[in-house]
C-alpha cells in the first residue's frame, strides 16, 4: 500500500484553535487496514516524537509528509493487537537505498521526492510572510512531521498536532477518508496535494476536504477525449484492478464511438503472471492502441513481459501515474517497446526563486532541519557532528548537485504542495480581514478578528467560497472538493542517443484540449497517427451495418441502395433521395432525373422506327404490284377497290407508329392516339366489308337472294367503311376536345431517369378508342369464319380469319403488357403492337396474293380461279 501524507495544521502559537490538513494518497481505490479489535481496546502507536521541522509563528501551519517509508512490524492476522515501531530515521535517510525503494513500492517517479515537498511548503510559508499583500501582520509558521508511510501514524500524527490523544481506533478505509471522516465532526479542513480519488469528490460524505489536484475522473475523460480525436475507436486497456482502474474504463466506455478490445488487470500481489497475461494479451488483439492506467511498477512489469515476447508496435496511452516517470524513462526494456508513448501528466508549473532557495540549502544555516540533515549525509557521506560518518568540511554544497531533489524542471507535485499553502493562507487571510468595515486609518491590525480567534468552521466556510490569483498569475478556486482541471499533455520521444525524453506536446484546461499535433512523435517514429479500429471507416456512399453479437465498433458497410445516399462518412442511415432526383453512381449526392422517353436516336428506337418504315415500305411494293397488274383476275377477283383502301389504310399504320418515337409533345401526344385509333377502324372495316361482300356473294346464288348483292355494290362498301370509320373519328374528336393525353413526367417509377410520356388523362376515352376496334375486329373474325370453307379459289376469307386471329390475339396480349410496362417500354408495347398487327394484316391476306401473282402467273387465270 502506497500514500504520501502533508498534513496542514493551523493554529496560535499558544493553543491549538483549528486545522487546515493537507493529506496526500496515491488512493485511487487502494484501501488500507486499520483494524479496531474491540470498541473499547485500542492499539498504541507509540509516541510521535519522531523527526521533525518547526518554526514559529502566528500561526502555525502543521505539515504531515511521508519521508520515510516502515513497512508493519507484524501481519495484521487478528490473533493479537496490532503494534507499530515509531517512525523515526534510526536506519538512516539513503536516497539510494531507503528512499529509493519506497518510490518503487509504491510506482511513483523519481522526480516525485517528498524532501522537496516539505522545502516547497517552507518556501511557500516564508515567501508569504515577506509578502506585503498576503496576510499582512501575522506571521506564519510551520510544523512538519514524518508520517513514515503508515496510515496509523498518518492519523496519531494528525490528531496529536490538534491536541488529540496517542490511542486512535479506526475502521477499514482509505488514508484521505479516514482523516476526512475523523476530523470531519470538528470541521477541520483537509487539503490534499495528491489524493486524486473521485470517491473524495463527495461533499455529503467528505464536507471537509479539499485539494490541490484534480480528481482522477478528469484525466481519464482527458484520454477519452484523445481516443476520439484521433480516430482511436477500437482501443485495449491495461488497468488497476481496483476504483483507479474501474474509472479509466468507465470513460473510456462513455466516449462516444470508442470500444474496448479487451480490458486486463493488474493486481500488485500478482503482478508478474498478470503481465504476462496482459502481454499475451496485447499480442494477440489487433488493437494497436493500448491505454495503460495503472502505477510505475506495474508498467514495468508489463513492458518487461511486452520485451520478452518482442511486442514493439503498439502505441500507448499512459496515465499520470508513469507518464512523467523517469526510472522508466531511463529503462532500457522502454525504449524497446514504449516509444512515442502519449500520456496525461499533472501539470507543471515553476515557483520563482525556488531554484536558488534549494541551491543554498545547508545545515549549517538550518540546524533545526533533521530532514536536511539527513539528505546532506546521504548525498555527500558526511556527517554535521552526529552519527558515526566523518564530519562535514563546510564547502559542500547543492548548488553543483544535479538529483531530483534540486531538479526544477518540472514541478508538479511539489507545485501542488506549493499551492496547498497558499490556498490556507488566502483562507486565512479572508478569515482574518474584514472588507465589510472600515478600519482606522493607519492601523494596519485586522479589525474583526485575530489569529487568537481562529475556528475552525469558519476557516471552511472561507475555503469553500476561495477565489485568488496564484502568485504564477493563475486564478484558483475551488469547485466544491476539486479544482479546475488542467493537466499536461507528454510525449516520450527518441533522442540522438537512443534514450527517451519527455517532451510537453500540450496542455488540459477544463474540457479543452490544447494539442501541437505537428510535435508529437508516434510509436512508429513518424508524425502519422497510429491507426486503431475494429473496422475502416464506411466511405460516403454506404451504411454501417452492426455485427451481431460483436461492438458498436465493429461493423460492415453497405452501400446505400439505389435512390439513397449518404454524404459523411460511418453514416448510420442511407437517406431517400426527392422524386424528382436520383443518387448518382457514388450514392453521394442527390442529382436530378435524366428526362427519358423513347428516342429515335437509341436501338430500340432505331429497331421500331426500321420496322415501320419497313412495313411502310413493304404496303407501298404491293400497293405498287396490284396497281401494275390491276387488270389480271387475282387483283380483280378480291374487290381490287377494297384491296388498294387496305394497303393505304395499312401503310398508315405503319406510319402512325413512327408518331409514337420522340420527345412527347401537347400535339404529338393528341396526334398519335387518333392517328392510330383512326388507322386501324380504317383498316379492319375494310376486312369486313370484304367478308361480307364475300358472303353476300355466295348468299346470291340461291334462290330468292339475288337482290342481296345488290345492297354491297361498290357504293355501298365505299359508304360502309366511311360510315364505320367515322364513328371512331368522332369517338376520338370527343376524347382529345374533352380530355386529351398530355405530356407528363413519370415520378412513380424508382430510377435515375424520369419518363416524358403522354399521360392518360381520361383512361375512358382511351377504352372506347380500343374497344371500338376491338368490336370491329371480332365481328370481321367471327365473319369470316362463317365464309372460310366457301368453294372457289378466289375465296380470301381463310386469308382474313387467320389475319384476324393474329391481330385478335396480339392486342388481347397486349393489354397486360401495356399496364405492366414501366416506363417508356409503355410506348415500346403499344408500338410493338401496332407493327405487329400490321405485319400480321399484310402477310397473311397480301403475300399468298403477291406470290401467285409474280411467281405463278399460270395461276392468275380466271379459269383457275373459277374452279372448285
Amino acid at each position: 500500500m502506497c500514500w504520501f501524507s502533508c498534513l496542514f495544521t493551523l493554529w496560535p502559537s499558544s493553543a491549538p484553535s483549528l486545522l487546515l490538513v493537507g493529506l496526500v494518497g496515491r488512493q485511487l481505490g487502494l484501501r488500507v487496514g486499520l483494524q479496531c479489535v474491540e470498541t473499547v481496546s485500542c492499539s498504541r502507536w507509540g509516541t510521535p516524537d519522531s523527526q521533525s521541522l518547526l518554526k514559529d509563528g502566528d500561526v502555525v501551519i502543521g505539515g504531515l509528509f511521508t519521508l520515510h517509508y516502515e513497512p508493519p512490524a507484524i501481519d495484521n492476522d487478528f490473533t493479537q493487537l496490532p503494534h507499530y515501531k515509531p517512525c523515526t530515521g534510526t536506519g538512516g535517510f539513503n536516497l539510494l537505498i531507503d528512499f529509493l525503494s519506497f518510490l518503487l513500492f509504491c510506482g511513483l517517479s523519481l522526480e516525485n521526492v517528498p524532501l522537496q515537498y516539505i522545502h516547497a511548503m517552507v518556501f511557500a510559508v516564508e515567501e508569504i510572510n515577506h509578502s506585503t499583500m498576503l496576510l499582512p501582520g501575522v506571521k506564519l509558521g510551520y510544523h512538519i512531521l514524518d508520517s513514515c508511510g503508515r496510515p496509523p501514524w498518518a492519523l496519531q500524527t494528525a490528531l496529536s498536532l490538534v491536541g488529540g490523544d496517542n490511542a486512535m481506533c479506526s475502521s477499514t478505509d482509505s488514508p484521505d477518508s479516514i482523516l476526512s471522516r475523523t476530523l470531519g465532526p470538528l470541521s477541520v479542513p483537509l487539503i490534499s496535494y495528491l489524493s486524486s480519488c473521485p470517491c473524495l469528490s463527495n461533499r455529503r460524505q467528505f464536507p471537509n476536504f479539499f485539494r490541490t489536484i484534480p480528481s482522477d475522473i478528469y484525466q481519464a475523460r482527458a484520454i477519452a477525449q484523445l481516443s476520439i480525436r484521433f480516430n482511436w475507436t477500437w482501443i485495449g486497456a491495461v488497468v488497476a484492478k481496483n476504483d483507479y482502474g474501474l474509472v479509466a474504463i468507465k470513460e473510456e466506455t462513455q466516449g462516444a464511438g470508442v470500444c474496448l478490445a479487451f480490458v486486463e488487470t493488474l493486481q500488485r500481489e500478482n503482478i508478474v503472471s498478470d503481465a504476462r497475461r496482459a502481454a499475451l494479451t496485447i499480442q494477440a488483439s489487433t488493437a494497436k492502441v493500448i491505454l495503460i492506467f495503472t502505477w510505475y511498477t506495474d508498467v514495468r512489469e508489463l513492458f518487461l513481459q511486452l520485451a520478452k515476447i518482442n511486442v514493439t508496435d503498439r502505441q500507448y496511452l499512459a496515465s499520470e501515474a508513469w507518464s512523467t516517470s523517469g526510472d522508466l524513462l531511463q529503462n532500457v526494456v522502454s525504449t524497446k517497446v514504449a516509444k512515442g508513448v502519449f500520456g496525461v501528466a499533472i501539470r507543471s508549473s515553476i515557483i520563482p526563486g525556488f531554484e536558488n532557495y534549494l541551491k543554498w540549502l545547508h545545515p549549517i544555516h538550518r540546524p533545526e532541519d533533521e530532514f536536511l540533515r539527513e539528505f546532506w549525509e546521504a548525498e555527500f557521506g558526511c556527517s554535521s557532528g552526529k552519527g558515526s560518518l566523518p564530519l562535514c568540511s563546510g564547502t559542500e554544497s547543492l548548488e553543483r548537485v544535479k538529483n531530483h531533489f534540486t531538479d526544477i524542471s518540472q514541478l508538479r507535485v511539489t507545485y501542488n504542495v506549493y499551492l496547498a499553502v497558499y490556498a490556507a493562507a488566502h483562507a486565512l487571510h479572508s478569515l482574518l480581514s474584514c472588507p465589510d468595515r472600515e478600519s482606522s486609518p493607519g492601523n494596519n491590525s485586522f479589525s474583526c478578528s485575530s489569529p487568537k480567534d481562529i475556528k475552525p468552521i469558519e476557516l471552511l466556510q472561507h475555503l469553500n467560497k476561495l477565489n485568488f490569483t496564484t502568485p504564477q498569475g493563475e486564478l484558483f478556486y475551488f469547485q466544491g472538493a476539486d479544482i479546475p482541471a488542467k493537466y499536461d499533455l507528454v510525449n516520450w520521444q527518441n533522442t540522438p542517443d537512443g534514450s527517451l525524453k519527455l517532451v510537453l506536446i500540450g496542455r488540459v484546461d477544463g474540457f479543452d484540449l490544447h494539442l501541437n499535433e505537428s510535435a508529437i512523435q508516434w510509436s512508429t517514429g513518424y508524425n502519422q497517427v497510429p491507426t486503431s479500429v475494429c473496422s475502416e471507416s464506411c466511405p460516403p456512399g454506404s451504411r454501417k451495418a452492426n455485427r451481431k453479437g460483436e461492438p458498436l465498433c465493429c461493423f460492415d458497410c453497405i452501400q446505400c441502395a439505389e435512390g439513397e445516399i449518404s454524404n459523411t462518412i460511418d453514416s448510420l442511415h442511407c437517406e431517400l433521395c426527392p422524386h424528382e432526383f436520383w443518387s448518382n453512381a457514388e450514392r453521394t449526392a442527390c442529382i436530378p432525373r435524366q428526362l427519358d422517353f423513347l428516342s429515335f436516336n437509341e436501338t430500340l428506337g432505331i429497331t421500331l422506327t426500321t420496322a415501320a418504315v419497313s412495313g411502310a415500305a413493304v404496303t407501298t411494293a404491293v400497293f405498287v404490284v396490284f396497281l401494275y397488274y390491276r387488270q389480271t383476275p387475282m387483283v380483280r377477283a378480291n374487290n381490287s377497290e377494297l384491296s388498294f383502301l387496305l394497303l393505304l389504310s395499312l401503310k398508315l399504320c405503319f406510319l402512325c407508329s413512327l408518331v409514337f418515337i420522340g420527345r412527347p409533345s401537347v400535339w404529338s401526344c393528341r396526334f398519335q392516339q387518333a392517328a392510330f385509333g383512326i388507322s386501324f377502324v380504317l383498316c379492319v372495316s375494310c376486312l369486313q366489308i370484304k367478308t361480307i361482300v364475300v358472303l353476300a356473294a355466295f348468299r346470291s346464288a340461291r334462290p330468292g337472294a339475288g337482290a342481296l348483292i345488290r345492297w354491297f355494290g361498290p357504293g355501298q362498301q365505299r359508304g360502309s367503311v366511311c360510315f364505320l370509320t367515322c364513328v371512331q373519328i368522332i369517338i376520338c374528336a370527343t376524347w382529345l376536345s374533352l380530355s386529351p393525353p398530355v405530356p407528363q413526367r413519370d415520378l412513380g417509377f424508382q430510377g435515375s431517369t424520369v419518363t416524358l410520356e403522354c399521360a392518360m388523362a381520361s383512361v375512358v376515352g382511351f377504352s372506347l378508342v380500343l374497344g371500338y376496334i376491338g368490336l370491329l375486329a371480332c365481328t370481321s373474325l367471327f365473319l369470316a369464319f362463317l365464309a372460310r370453307k366457301l368453294p372457289d379459289n378466289f375465296n380470301e376469307a381463310k386469308l382474313i380469319t387467320f389475319s384476324m386471329l393474329i391481330f385478335c390475339a396480339v392486342w388481347i396480349a397486349f393489354v397486360p403488357a401495356y399496364v405492366s410496362s414501366p416506363g417508356k417500354y409503355v410506348v415500346a408495347v403499344e408500338i410493338f403492337a401496332i407493327l405487329a398487327s400490321s405485319y400480321g394484316l399484310l402477310l397473311c391476306i397480301f403475300a399468298p396474293k403477291c406470290f401467285i401473282i409474280l411467281f405463278r402467273p399460270e395461276k392468275n387465270t380466271k379459269k383457275h380461279l373459277m374452279a372448285r
